[in-house]
């Protein structure tokens, strides 16, 4: 019995191994490069400070000459546009300013779209939180989560509210107890340690549970969001299908990616409603 408990062990610690280098090998994967860059360092950095320059000038200039400000704000936002595109450079920095300039110049569905890739690399920066909540609450469409997923989001507040880097963090210190207690077991048999043990693979396996779910999130969920400022969603994918809805889907509406038929988009809407809106009508997260 013994010695079946111990391979028992054995196998947990292997497939907790496992999954640490599954989920680092994935965590190096979600931001790799997919694209060779055309602008060089320096004119990325020119492009930079001249979106930067840029964007304090049509703030100085908003509230007495708003058309102005309005052009400038373009400016930037198209030079933080290249620096992504041309310059292959993507951090949330960067796109946390373009959302922003997108706000200023009243694109609610490019500013909400660019402040959810933001979110993927800098998730607790409370200035975001903020100025997306603010975002979503300037769309005129009121769509409500349905109730499993406010359910979960309860239950699972740790896997919501705790960044992917926070859980690497956490795991790999778990990780680690669950090899110290073990080390230490073998020249002392305490019960504690034991506790110790099983309390640490316990935590492993359930932020491993985490991390893994985020990963095939990110590869299998594709959330996107209405960029035009209102769109007749239709039950199939052609404008001679009906309207789904009694009202059109308006500029900042969220939504996740069912099914891509080139020039039209199923989607389903944070309450399970689905949809047909064309393809360019809606810009994707990531």
């Amino acid at each position: 019995m013994k010695m079946a408990g111990n391979l028992f062990k054995h196998k947990i610690l292997g497939r907790v191994f496992a999954l640490i280098i599954f989920i680092l090998c994935a965590w190096g994967h979600i931001y790799h490069p997919l694209e060779a860059a055309t602008l060089d360092a320096s004119q990325v950095t020119d492009l930079y400070s001249q979106a930067k320059d840029l964007f304090k000038q049509a703030n100085e200039a908003a509230a007495s000459d708003p058309d102005r400000a309005q052009g400038l704000y373009a400016k930037a936002a198209m030079r933080f546009e290249r620096i992504i595109k041309e310059g292959d450079v993507n951090n949330g920095r960067l796109y946390y300013n373009l959302a922003n300039v997108y706000f200023r110049m009243k694109d609610i569905g490019r500013a909400i779209v660019n402040y959810r890739r933001a979110e993927q690399f800098i998730p607790n920066d409370s200035n975001l939180k903020q100025n997306l909540e603010y975002a979503r609450k300037k769309r005129l469409d009121d769509i409500e989560e349905k109730q499993e997923t406010r359910v979960l989001k309860t239950l699972f507040f740790w896997h919501y509210d705790l960044s992917t880097k926070t859980r690497v963090v956490i795991f790999t210190i778990c990780f680690a107890s669950v090899w110290i207690f073990a080390a230490i077991r073998i020249f002392a048999v305490r019960s504690f340690l034991n506790w110790s043990i099983l309390a640490s693979v316990a935590l492993s396996l359930l932020l491993a549970g985490s991390l893994a779910a985020d990963e095939i999130n990110l590869r299998k969920e594709r959330p996107g969001v209405i960029i035009s400022p209102e769109v007749i969603a239709r039950k199939g994918n052609s404008d001679t299908y009906e309207p789904s809805f009694k009202e059109p889907l308006h500029c900042g509406t969220e939504f996740v990616l069912v099914e891509d038929r080139g020039a039209w988009y199923r989607i389903e809407l944070a309450d399970s409603r689905t949809s047909w809106v064309p393809s360019k009508d809606v810009e994707m997260v990531r």
